[in-house]
């Protein structure tokens, strides 16, 4: 891998990550359509370690809290019905699905599921159930005509089995182009949370999935075609951009609605069906060498 290739991927890496519409998705899709190897789910993985970092940083006030609350209570009886300590044990149940499967199916992670027509599905259905996940919350925000509006649920009564369900949306991320905030956003959604609520609790969510899988991923970054400093470049690049793009994206969603990333999804999805179809690009594109 070159450095611009990983100036590049780190970027996309970065502005996607935070978005409802797949960085592995688009990872994999700007190697294809570059004519580039395909980077791999190591490199992914540890790419997302950067913008995990991002994370880590912007909502630094309410993961300090909560390690602090949640250390507490295992000693403080006191402290076990704090939110901030509850919110810890939330978030350990809601990494439950995605670490037992992401172990479980990493074979195909690494292999069928990089397939471009399996992108292009995932993009498309995914797409759609955002889409009725959104107009549902602007339905319950701004009422009708025989409708009064209806108020959503914040992230103070989320319990176990929303949590858990919110984890399992975040294991669907695992195929490319699902979207780890797209999934668990379209998941909070679909439950009644708050736009606001659904994604700072995406984001939380990722934070030990992602850095135990760029972590795990570590001893592969080494191999094929990727090396180690170009992948650490990308990873730093991630981490800046990425950072950018999360402090817009909690504005924007206060008071936007996610169809432009709807339509966005559906758009791509289709491009892509229309080019393998056409043989213009092999669904299989860069992995050989990958």
């Amino acid at each position: 891998m070159s450095w611009f290739e990983s100036f590049v991927l780190g970027l996309v890496q970065g502005l996607t990550e935070f978005l409802p519409i797949s960085s592995s998705a688009h990872l994999r899709l700007t190697a294809a359509f570059a004519g580039w190897h395909d980077p791999g789910a190591a490199f992914t993985a540890i790419t997302q370690i950067g913008t995990e970092a991002a994370v880590l940083i912007y909502f630094r006030k309410d993961i300090g809290n909560i390690l602090s609350a949640w250390f507490r209570s295992l000693t403080d009886r006191s402290m076990r019905g704090d939110h901030d300590a509850k919110m810890g044990w939330l978030v350990i149940i809601g990494s439950i699905p995605i670490g037992v499967l992401g172990i479980t199916l990493k074979d195909q992670i690494e292999g069928p599921f990089r397939d471009l027509r399996l992108i292009a599905t995932t993009l498309i259905v995914l797409g759609v159930v955002l889409g009725i996940a959104d107009r549902l919350a602007a339905r319950d925000e701004t009422g009708g005509k025989h409708r009064a509006t209806r108020e959503r649920k914040t992230l103070r009564e989320l319990g176990v089995k929303d949590g858990l369900i919110f984890g399992f949306c975040q294991a669907m991320a695992l195929i490319p182009g699902v979207s780890r905030s797209g999934a668990t956003i379209s998941g909070g959604l679909l439950m009644g949370y708050t736009r606001e609520a659904a994604a700072r609790y995406s984001f939380l969510l990722a934070v030990p999935a992602v850095l135990a899988s760029g972590v795990y991923e570590l001893k592969d970054a080494g191999e094929g075609h990727v090396s180690w400093p170009p992948t650490v470049f990308a990873t730093i690049i991630a981490f800046v951009v990425g950072y950018a793009v999360i402090s817009w994206f909690m504005k924007f969603i206060t008071t936007k609605s996610f169809m432009p990333f709807v339509v966005y999804r559906v758009l791509l999805g289709v491009l892509i069906f229309a080019l393998v179809t056409a043989g213009v690009l092999s669904p299989h594109a860069g992995e050989s060498a990958g």
